[in-house]
């Protein structure tokens, strides 16, 4: 992705689902899912190693989701980046976007290799 329109359009999607969310306030995982919340987006809280978030339920894996989610934010660590993108691509949500922390163009390369923006 790149330049405003793009951000823009990424964030006209209205379901979201959060990969790596963390109930560690610090953390990026919590940080996003809450703000996700605060503006009103319906989104759903990924992370097999808990069970639920700030009261809402975390679902094990996207596969386990009600709904297919319009977009998917990665919060994870890099080692499991690949690995989380090629699963993101099998449920068909076609936007994605990823902990800034992870930049690597390999990376990106494999999200547009199978069909994500």
């Amino acid at each position: 992705m790149s330049g405003k329109h793009d951000i823009h359009e990424l964030l006209s999607q209205k379901t979201w689902a959060v990969i790596g969310v963390s109930n560690n306030t610090a953390k990026y995982g919590y940080k996003v899912y809450t703000q996700f919340r605060k503006a009103s987006y319906l989104v759903f809280a990924i992370n097999p190693r808990l069970q639920s978030i700030d009261g809402d339920l975390c679902y094990l894996s996207l596969a386990a989701l009600p709904t297919r989610p319009d977009a998917v934010c990665l919060v994870v660590p890099p080692k499991i980046t690949e690995q989380v993108i090629r699963e993101v691509s099998i449920l068909e949500s076609r936007e994605f976007g990823c902990n800034p922390v992870v930049k690597a163009k390999r990376l990106f390369k494999v999200a547009k290799n199978t069909g994500l923006q």
